[in-house]
């Protein structure tokens, strides 16, 4: 069918999946795989088909071009519309400890919330409503892809019901099988386990994909068990490997060199070290030379302490990640922001420190967009994710250009990373299905997104019951962390006249 250049506004009633969609007359935030840099189209157009992006459009290219017949037609004049954000570290299954942990530190976190502590906490059904409401809530900001490490593997009934719950999302997931010593589940079992769910592939056919988690490549690695996972994910091509690395005073290493020594880094499986606190130069370089990334998650590593000395340093081998959203933003568009002006910071003040006057900005909207979305893709070695361009995966975002926020915008990117909020976002598209449409998640599930909501209150209730109820963590005077450097309590701030800091309550009420 041949269409005008001008083309309506659909009035659709129930937003029914169409095979082809085309969204017409916006600003398109492009990529160009030639110059490897973004390309802003004014009045532009973006046709997909099934789940990929079959054309890019400029302006009046759209009159006269063959679109396939039944193709939903969406006009987003002046709006703005950009490939879905990249998520690679997250842990969707701990949506249920929300605002328990505001003020808490990283050694506060491995003791009462992490994946030992939590060991016997969750149900099944407690995993699978968490894993799914954590995955509505990054559709809801424009986040299209995660990298779940999926530390919810404390039995085979937990394990499943968070692959089940990324499955039944339909967002993009790529699930990461974590292997670890828990209480009643070995890693030989775990071994065993694995194998079935892989071999079943229950996934096929969908969005998610498999990859593998592991905590335990060094310093001191178990060989055995370092072999037989990473011989997994050889015979079952996983799609990625993930693994927290904080080295430093923290001396959970997981690091560049643990993993070159062991011949791993070399595999043609992306690898994607969570934080990578304390890299070193030569970890750095290790990263250059074997094209596996970090993933920065800028708001975690401020709150709980560990920090980011150096990540500003290997940005090339970067993308963004949120980490543990019950404890702050679950959206990359905060983590954009907050990592943008970090940097922008970290470099003035080596300026200033030579009591100088910084003569220009270091670090661009622009390049916090690229971490945001085509670093992620990179990171998972997936040149069609976090781009719009022919070919590519069709995830995108259309962000609503004449919210309150974003009125008077010239700069569509500047637009989205300075000025956005998640509520800006308007529609969202997986894989080429809708998962956002006018503001509303569009959740196929019996009761939709409401009865996914009651579902999932029942569950966080009782769990933040069972939480509050155990012991706050409080570190032994004179103690140390595990690895052997002694704990120093920090400066707290002082906001009030007088006596006392206003250091203030938490305020948790749990019935």
């Amino acid at each position: 069918m041949l269409l005008n250049a001008l083309l309506p506004l659909l009035v659709s009633v129930g937003y029914a999946t169409a095979s082809s969609i085309l969204f017409s007359g916006g600003t398109v935030i492009a990529f160009n795989y030639t110059t490897e840099s973004l390309d802003v189209i004014r009045n532009g157009s973006v046709l997909v088909v099934d789940d990929r992006i079959t054309s890019v459009f400029r302006g009046d290219e759209l009159g006269g071009q063959m679109i396939p017949e039944g193709t939903e037609q969406v006009n987003i004049t002046n709006k703005i519309i950009a490939p879905g954000m990249i998520d690679t570290h997250k842990h969707g299954w701990q949506t249920g400890f929300k605002t328990l942990a505001s003020n808490t530190s990283l050694v506060e976190y491995f003791n009462r919330y992490g994946e030992f502590p939590a060991d016997g906490l969750l149900n099944a059904d407690d995993v699978y409503i968490g894993q799914l409401a954590g995955i509505y809530e990054a559709l809801n900001s424009g986040v299209t892809t995660i990298l779940d490490h999926a530390h919810h593997s404390w039995d085979p009934a937990t394990t499943e019901a968070g692959l089940q719950a990324s499955i039944d999302s339909g967002s993009r997931i790529f699930w990461g099988y974590t292997f670890h010593n828990v209480t009643n589940f070995t890693i030989d079992e775990q071994l065993v386990h694995f194998r079935e769910l892989a071999t079943n592939a229950s996934y096929g056919g969908t969005p998610t994909e498999l990859a593998i988690a592991f905590d335990s490549f060094g310093p001191n690695p178990n060989l055995r068990q370092v072999d037989a996972i990473v011989g997994l994910a050889t015979e079952f091509n996983v799609s990625a490997i993930t693994t927290h690395s904080l080295q430093g005073p923290w001396g959970y290493e997981n690091s560049p060199e643990d993993l070159h020594a062991l011949n791993i880094l070399n595999l043609s499986i992306p690898i994607i070290f969570s934080h990578a606190s304390f890299l070193t130069a030569a970890g750095a370089t290790l990263l250059q030379s074997t094209n596996q990334f970090v993933s920065i998650t800028p708001e975690s590593e401020m709150h709980y302490g560990h920090t980011h000395p150096h990540s500003h340093l290997i940005q090339s081998q970067a993308a963004l990640g949120v980490d543990t959203h019950f404890t702050f933003s679950g959206d990359i568009l905060t983590q954009a922001r907050l990592w943008l002006q970090a940097v922008r910071k970290i470099l003035y003040i080596q300026v200033l420190d030579r009591w100088h006057v910084p003569a220009n900005n270091p670090m661009s909207a622009c390049q916090a967009f690229l971490l945001a979305t085509r670093n992620g893709g990179l990171a998972l070695r997936r040149n069609d994710l976090g781009v719009i361009a022919e070919g590519a995966k069709a995830d995108l975002v259309v962000w609503d250009g004449e919210a309150p926020s974003l009125l008077g915008w010239v700069d569509p990117v500047a637009a989205i990373i300075l000025h956005a909020s998640v509520g800006d976002v308007r529609h969202v598209v997986v894989d080429g299905k809708w998962k956002k449409r006018d503001f509303e998640l569009v959740v196929e599930s019996e009761g939709g997104y409401e009865g996914v909501k009651e579902r999932f209150l029942a569950s966080a209730r009782g769990l933040q019951r069972k939480l509050w109820e155990k012991p706050v963590f409080a570190a032994a005077e004179g103690g140390s962390f595990p690895s052997g450097y002694a704990f120093e309590d920090a400066v707290t701030v002082d906001i009030l006249r007088g006596d006392g800091d206003g250091y203030g309550s938490t305020f948790v009420e749990v019935g």
